[in-house]
């Protein structure tokens, strides 16, 4: 339980051609570390370091499905405009009937996009982690 932190006093400094460095920023942007002293202090000491490993074929999985919300949200939105100007017009008797008959359909299909847009959700954020 004595840990003692020490200070880093002693500067190391080092010149590179713009190719090292393009190499080493981008080992660095593919690691988890913020810092290219952090980085370059646990590459150089031989500790380990963690790499981010991305699925290119998941993240294109993902662009579809933030495509696909997109598109969810705008049919549910259009198809609850439509219905809001057919109440208006319920006073045709043919319009009253379409109404009542498909107030079911208008129910399962926002319930059917409601749990679409949730599955979406999960998965991204399962994407995220």
């Amino acid at each position: 339980m004595n840990d003692q932190k020490s200070n880093r006093t002693c500067i190391v400094q080092a010149r590179l051609t713009p190719d090292e460095y393009r190499r080493i920023h981008s080992r660095l942007s593919r690691s988890t570390f913020k810092k290219m002293s952090d980085f370059l202090r646990y590459a150089v000491l031989d500790k380990p370091i963690k790499m981010l490993h991305r699925n290119q074929s998941l993240d294109d999985f993902m662009s579809e499905m933030i495509l696909l919300r997109k598109e969810l949200n705008a049919i549910g939105n259009n198809y609850n405009q439509a219905v809001k100007k057919l109440h208006i017009y319920s006073e045709v008797p043919e319009v009253k009937i379409w109404l009542l008959t498909n107030e079911n359909t208008h129910q399962v299909l926002l319930q059917k996009i409601s749990e679409i847009k949730s599955k979406i959700n999960q998965i991204n954020d399962q994407w995220l982690q």
